[in-house]
């Protein structure tokens, strides 16, 4: 049966540290005497063999007692690895040096003095030698019998992340993918070739080495590639009808090594630049196990994500709590993958409606609420006011003196950044319910805080899902301005964030993530178009009514202070008057004065907010 050299060396592997002994010796007996015919020029004539032959079993010997000592052969390093090889030079070195002075005791040396020297340098080139040649064989490929060649793909970047994945494709016999071309942008990689694969050309030959080579598949091999690298290679690979994917980047790759099933698809937090930050969530979520945890708004993007996060944790109980029964119906099948809505772990209920508010706190007594019920859709509450201000400072108020009423130990209120410098009926009425929670953090016994979000990718109304709407109907994508940014996060960050507010921020605190720079939506609609591959016309409609051309994450003299966690930053929250803000309950109003009631409310929000922040 013929075996190739990788199953050979497969087969003495058990018994490394005597093939490596075996041949590290028979390397000194060799480099000896070779040594020292050169010495004397090849001349064997003038050759006295048995001095030969002691002088190299003297050296193989004090090698090997060395080599022992240090367990050079015990796998202290890997095979061929520059570590092994700093370590295999410096025993082979004071082994030749120890020789060298041992040759000068005798009267007439056994050896020309010359000869430990060459010797030496012999024996490391061939130890190494052969150990990078075992080791070539090791990484090289066996096709299986019969398998069929993979899918060619070019590799965009011949840096760590291109190495480790070429290996990977080309040693990993159950791999799809057949790497047939690099492309690096660096000059000095020009000529380089990795497993045998070349660099063909730099990222803008993509659709010419593509078309010579065959391929349908280009993946990003650079775990650090910028948003608009990662763009730039889109536009290409998409006019070239190529199938782009990509490498996670560093902060995903934990122990540093990247394989053929690391690679992904392009997603749009790659085009915005936009990754995942982890807050270390797992470290501080413990304190959800063996409570009862009640979630406001539990239908929602942000509180439905909630409950299922919360709910590995093992909570005693999770009261999903919101006023849309299909909403309940889909995050109880979410998490339980059944939803017969029988359970008493949903509840019904609008938090307008102080009475039975307080009633469900009574009889469940939560010790853990996070507050996620809210309207928040910008421009309709613009337009009534009234509404916002019912739900988001009223009923917010209701929900908070419910907490403090049957002594919740932990409360988290969802807010905006809008909330920030407001201008917005919303950012008005999110801004003093960020002032309500801190008016009763200073009054109850738990800890009572806020956290403040930008744009959730993907949530309900997000601005993704209108432009996928948009595009799916043929367009046109409608965008307010050219120039207009907003803060983007994702709903597994928001999540973090407001499980860990709950144990890292003070009573009366607003904690905001740091959520990178904020990213033009003109930006996200071309992508989501480009992305798309249609012809698809974008409209400027101009700002609306509240709308920033920029957001704000702090308002004018909020310091940004980081105490606990270098991602989060900690706003104190002035405490605005409760009993003021009670004395004026739109929902007593009449149906007739609803005008007079918007109005006064808009004007009610801002001089509130106005006074807190002067205050």
């Amino acid at each position: 049966m013929h075996l190739t050299g990788k199953e050979i060396i497969d087969r003495l592997s058990p018994r490394r540290h005597l093939c490596l002994l075996i041949f590290d010796a028979s390397v000194w007996i060799c480099a000896v005497l070779f040594a020292w015919l050169a010495r004397l020029d090849f001349q064997p004539d003038n050759m006295r063999l048995g001095q030969a032959l002691l002088v190299a079993f003297l050296a193989a010997t004090f090698f090997t007692f060395v080599a022992w000592f240090t367990r050079l052969h015990d796998g202290r390093a890997p095979l061929g690895s520059l570590e092994e090889i700093i370590l295999l030079g410096s025993i082979t070195l004071f082994v030749g040096v120890l020789i060298y002075f041992l040759n000068l005791v005798p009267a007439i040396s056994l050896v020309p003095r010359s000869v430990p020297l060459i010797a030496t340098l012999c024996a490391i080139l061939l130890m190494a030698w052969g150990r990078a040649l075992v080791r070539a064989i090791q990484e090289t490929a066996t096709p299986l019998p019969g398998a069929a060649p993979g899918r060619p793909v070019i590799v965009i970047g011949a840096g760590d992340g291109g190495r480790q994945l070429i290996r990977s494709m080309v040693n990993d016999p159950r791999s799809q993918w057949c790497p047939v071309a690099l492309l690096d942008d660096d000059p000095r990689k020009r000529y380089l070739r990795i497993e045998g694969v070349p660099v063909r050309g730099t990222s803008s030959e993509l659709a010419e080495v593509a078309e010579r080579e065959g391929a349908a598949t280009a993946v990003i091999a650079i775990p650090s590639a910028t948003a608009p690298f990662i763009r730039a290679i889109s536009r290409r690979a998409l006019d070239a009808g190529l199938v782009v994917k990509v490498l996670p980047g560093v902060n995903d790759l934990l122990d540093g090594r990247v394989g053929i099933r690391d690679v992904r698809d392009i997603d749009l937090p790659d085009l915005l630049g936009r990754r995942q930050i982890d807050t270390d969530v797992e470290s501080v979520a413990g304190y959800l196990t063996g409570q009862r945890v009640l979630v406001t708004g539990a239908g929602g993007s942000i509180g439905s994500e909630l409950c299922r996060q919360i709910s590995r944790w093992r909570p005693s109980e999770l009261i999903m709590l919101d006023r849309d029964e299909s909403a309940l119906h889909a995050v109880q099948l979410s998490i339980e993958q059944r939803a017969l809505l029988d359970s008493p772990n949903v509840v019904l209920a609008d938090i307008r409606d102080g009475a039975r508010i307080r009633e469900i706190f009574a009889e469940r007594r939560p010790q853990v609420v996070f507050h996620a019920a809210a309207l928040k859709h910008l421009p309709m509450l613009e337009q009534y006011p009234a509404e916002a201000l019912k739900t988001n400072i009223w009923g917010t108020l209701t929900v908070l003196e419910a907490a403090k009423a049957v002594g919740v130990a932990r409360f988290v209120n969802i807010s905006t950044d809008k909330a920030a410098n407001p201008i917005s009926v919303l950012g008005y009425s999110k801004r003093i319910a960020e002032g309500l929670t801190a008016s009763i953090a200073a009054e109850a016994d738990g800890t009572y805080l806020s956290v403040r979000f930008g744009n959730v990718l993907g949530s309900r109304g997000s601005v993704l899902t209108s432009f996928a709407a948009q595009i799916a109907a043929g367009g046109p994508v409608t965008v307010t301005h050219p120039d207009v940014t907003r803060y983007f996060m994702t709903v597994d960050e928001a999540v973090q964030l407001v499980i860990q507010a709950a144990v890292s921020g003070a009573g009366g605190e607003a904690l905001v993530l740091d959520m990178g720079k904020p990213v033009k939506i003109d930006d996200v609609a071309r992508h989501l178009i480009e992305v798309a591959g249609q012809e698809i016309d974008i409209e400027y409609t101009g700002l609306r009514g509240g709308e920033k051309m920029h957001e704000d994450l702090f308002s004018d003299g909020e310091p940004d202070n980081r105490p606990v966690h270098p991602l989060l930053s900690h706003v104190c929250v002035p405490p605005i008057d409760i009993s003021a803000t009670r004395s004026f309950n739109p929902g007593s109003a009449k149906p007739t004065l609803i005008l007079e009631l918007q109005a006064t409310c808009l004007w009610m929000a801002r001089n509130s907010v106005q006074e807190a922040m002067t205050a």
